[in-house]
């Protein structure tokens, strides 16, 4: 099937669909209401489709037979948008080459990319295909990594389908992401008639904060560490000592021997007054992906298919971590980006580019076929 007036308007019916079912993370019936759609058109495509359930929602696996190992189709379901988002500050439209909505960018026109491509060649012979919608990426994927190990097995490729770089590059590689929880126990005293008989849990915090500060931009870390407390909870009163305080952490690494060594130093804060308690618990954790041959000879392989069609396909290394992080270092020729164009990712500039979409759908077919 070639780039129609009809394909095109099945596919941006199938992305309006998708939108319109808004998906917050752990949100179970919105992640089951994707599912049925996403299940009903692979099906009809003629893939064995099953549904795995777990706390965050539904995950959908979905084989097609072809020729060799399947290529895994990477993505995910959920958003970051709460319900709501559609009908307030950020509602479904199309402006020419631009279409808006929550998670049309990030990521479910990558949803249809899928699609449409493995259509457009349902009778002429390609690889075999494996697709993985997760229910929970967005949160760090923390019910569905080994599900996702298990679904890789016998992969000879995987392509995510996440958005791009700006410039439409896809990705080689990931910082790898690690979000901690410190939380810290003191005790409650009046903070005028007895406020030596209190510890706080706030200055305890503070105070390990800034050690978590010291250890990331240590000089003798072999690479840079991107650290960001991105909540700070604690006490309920100016006038009672806080017994009880914690922060979230987001961590970013380039390499695993930056990783372990923080990681290491999160484990062993110790509390620096008598009678508090810390403790760091990871709360999600991807490692990081750097390119391999592997996933730098599939770029190549992807670039070649995309010559003839007039793109021209280059990739680097990206900050933002996503499930790829996990299958890149699976041993699995890997890469990811291959969203369409666009931007405003988690925010209300949320867009995409409709031809970058149709130039999607055309490599990825492209790359299938070869």
């Amino acid at each position: 099937m070639k780039d129609t007036a009809a394909e095109r308007t099945t596919v941006l019916d199938r992305l309006e669909q998708l939108v319109r079912v808004e998906s917050p993370s752990r949100d179970v019936a919105a992640s089951e209401a994707m599912v049925d759609l996403l299940g009903t058109w692979w099906r009809d495509l003629g893939a064995c489709v099953r549904v795995v359930r777990t706390d965050a929602g539904c995950t959908l696996i979905a084989d097609l037979d072809g020729d060799g190992d399947p290529v895994l189709l990477l993505g995910h379901s959920d958003t970051v948008w709460p319900r709501g988002t559609l009908e307030g500050d950020l509602p479904w439209s199309v402006d020419g080459d631009i279409v808006r909505g929550p998670g049309v960018y990030d990521m479910k026109s990558g949803l249809v990319v899928m699609l449409a491509a493995v259509e457009r060649l349902v009778d002429r012979p390609r690889r075999a295909v494996r697709v993985v919608v997760v229910c929970d990426e967005e949160i760090g994927s923390p019910t569905t990594q080994e599900l996702l190990r298990e679904a890789a097995a016998g992969a000879a490729a995987a392509i995510g389908f996440e958005s791009p770089h700006p410039d439409g590059a896809l990705k080689v590689g990931r910082r790898g992401s690690t979000r901690v929880n410190l939380r810290v126990r003191g005790r409650a005293a009046h903070a005028a008639l007895d406020p030596a008989a209190g510890v706080s849990a706030i200055d305890e915090l503070v105070d390990q904060l800034m050690a978590v500060r010291q250890t990331v931009i240590d000089p003798s870390l072999p690479s840079e560490v991107l650290c960001n407390v991105g909540t700070v909870r604690g006490g309920g009163r100016a006038n009672v000592v806080p017994a009880e305080a914690e922060a979230e952490i987001g961590l970013r690494f380039v390499d695993r021997d930056a990783e372990e060594r923080v990681l290491q130093a999160l484990r062993s804060l110790a509390p620096l007054r008598a009678d508090a308690a810390v403790t760091s618990t990871v709360l999600s954790h991807r490692p990081a992906w750097q390119a391999s041959d592997g996933d730098r000879a599939l770029l190549d392989e992807i670039a070649r298919a995309g010559a003839p069609l007039g793109q021209r396909v280059e990739g680097r290394p990206a900050a933002g971590a996503g499930d790829t992080n996990q299958v890149g270092n699976f041993g699995i020729p890997t890469v990811d980006g291959f969203g369409p164009r666009g931007g405003g990712a988690h925010a209300l500039t949320e867009h995409l580019s409709l031809s970058s979409l149709w130039e999607r759908i055309a490599l990825l077919a492209a790359v299938l076929e070869r």
